[in-house]
């Protein structure tokens, strides 16, 4: 399946859930209640996957964890906050550097406007990052 394509039934699930339920819910109820219509889609979603990492010799397991992947393609970080700081933007930004994975999302269900609680997040960069820290890959090991 082509990633626009995956990427436009993230968005459209993302809408219908935010128009159909509104802002105010616990994050962990978006997100579990997207994941399942994603599912519904057809798509493969993991949950709450966690992102090992290894720098000089000192190895952190589960370091940080990933909302939602689908598709092992795409990274969803779930939100439910007033506003999304840069920073939400910065954790996604940081995952996709990590995994070498391209696009990803900040979904912010907390917002009264859907519009202006989703961000498209994409990782232009060659090589993620530096030699020296290394990330275990989505489906592998460290």
């Amino acid at each position: 399946m082509e990633i626009e394509h995956i990427c436009s039934l993230i968005v459209d699930a993302s809408f219908k859930l935010h128009k159909d339920i509104g802002s105010g819910l616990l994050e962990s109820a978006y997100e579990a209640i997207l994941a399942a219509k994603l599912v519904e889609q057809g798509l493969t979603v993991e949950r709450q996957v966690s992102i090992d990492i290894e720098y000089d010799g000192v190895r952190l397991s589960s370091a940080f964890r990933i909302d939602l992947l689908v598709e092992k393609r795409i990274i969803l970080e779930i939100k439910s906050v007033d506003r999304t700081l840069p920073v939400h933007a910065k954790q996604v930004i940081t995952y996709l550097r990590l995994t070498n994975l391209t696009h990803g999302f900040v979904i912010n269900f907390g917002t009264p406007m859907f519009k202006d609680g989703i961000k498209r997040l994409l990782n232009d960069r060659q090589s993620s990052v530096s030699s020296c820290l290394r990330a275990n890959q989505i489906g592998g090991v460290l």
